[in-house]
């Protein structure tokens, strides 16, 4: 069947982004940041800060995924490939950009993102320090937390039901993505090398810089707020993001699935759910598809 290509308002064909291709469109997404209240998960500060020291690490941490990546960027040669890395590329520079504008909200709103940025910088210079080969597989490694925690987010309506539902749409869009290219960084390691035990010291290596990094900027934050104390909130706020059936809790026995001899991302297939989000995103009627400038560009 052949497809008729997208079209601009004007009648002449859009142009198609090399990533739109083969399935990783990078979206340019003007997120309306709301005006949401402080805690927006549950009205709980143990949950709410939790996610925004997420938000805070994710702009430097996309920018060491990227370069981990373009380090080898040359040693790609084949085509597909070229173009998911290409999509993956641009996917991850607008993600990093659309947090730090809520990263900017949220410390209007009284948290000191500054904290868990600066904690995040300093964990992520320790792995700056490790071979590049050994950076792309933390990075992998990392891939596989952020394609597993998409997923949840895409799965767990009872996690959806308790987030404010205008910025839960910016975790929705994000959580896509990170699906749509969550092999590619482990495609361009497996050109640099593929190294089972580099790969199973990234688990280690990740955890050890990154954990005190993650409870101490939370701590922080929660003292700030009055909250590190209260049982109540902390109670509650744990059973959603680390408890069993926690948004965070669900995908930790998956973790070790990084350290089988035949893992890949694409082996767990989730391209029904993409697809599903796409639609409810960015389809005919889709909840974001007004926010998004280059729209006709990445349709597929």
């Amino acid at each position: 069947m052949t497809m008729t290509p997208p079209q601009t308002a004007t009648g002449k064909p859009a142009r198609v982004l090399a990533g739109t291709t083969v399935g990783i469109p990078p979206r340019q997404l003007d997120f309306r940041i709301p005006d949401a209240p402080r805690y927006m998960l549950g009205n709980n500060a143990t949950a709410t800060t939790l996610m925004v020291v997420l938000s805070a690490f994710f702009p430097p941490g996309e920018r060491f995924f990227m370069e981990s990546v373009r380090h080898f960027r040359q040693r790609v040669t084949d085509p597909t490939l070229k173009a998911q890395v290409s999509g993956f590329m641009g996917q991850e520079a607008i993600h990093g950009r659309e947090h730090e504008r809520l990263n900017a909200l949220l410390a209007e709103q009284g948290f000191n993102v500054a904290v868990p940025d600066k904690a995040v910088r300093m964990a992520l210079a320790l792995l700056e320090k490790l071979p590049k080969s050994q950076q792309l597989a933390c990075t992998t490694f990392m891939e596989h937390f952020t394609a597993l925690l998409g997923e949840q987010l895409l799965t767990d309506t009872r996690f959806q039901q308790q987030a404010h539902g205008e910025m839960l749409q910016l975790w929705l869009w994000h959580a896509l993505e990170e699906l749509e290219h969550k092999a590619v960084a482990f495609d361009v390691y497996e050109l640099a090398g593929n190294r089972r035990l580099e790969r199973i010291a990234a688990f280690p290596l990740v955890t050890l810089v990154m954990l005190p990094a993650v409870f101490a900027s939370w701590g922080y934050l929660l003292a700030r707020e009055g909250k590190l104390f209260d049982r109540r909130d902390l109670g509650k706020g744990l059973r959603m993001m680390l408890g069993r059936r926690g948004l965070i809790g669900r995908i930790l026995p998956k973790m070790g699935l990084f350290a089988r001899k035949d893992y890949h991302p694409a082996r767990h297939d989730t391209r029904a759910l993409e697809s599903e989000w796409r639609e409810r995103l960015f389809g005919a009627r889709g909840s974001l598809s007004d926010q998004v400038r280059n729209l006709e560009e990445v349709r597929h």
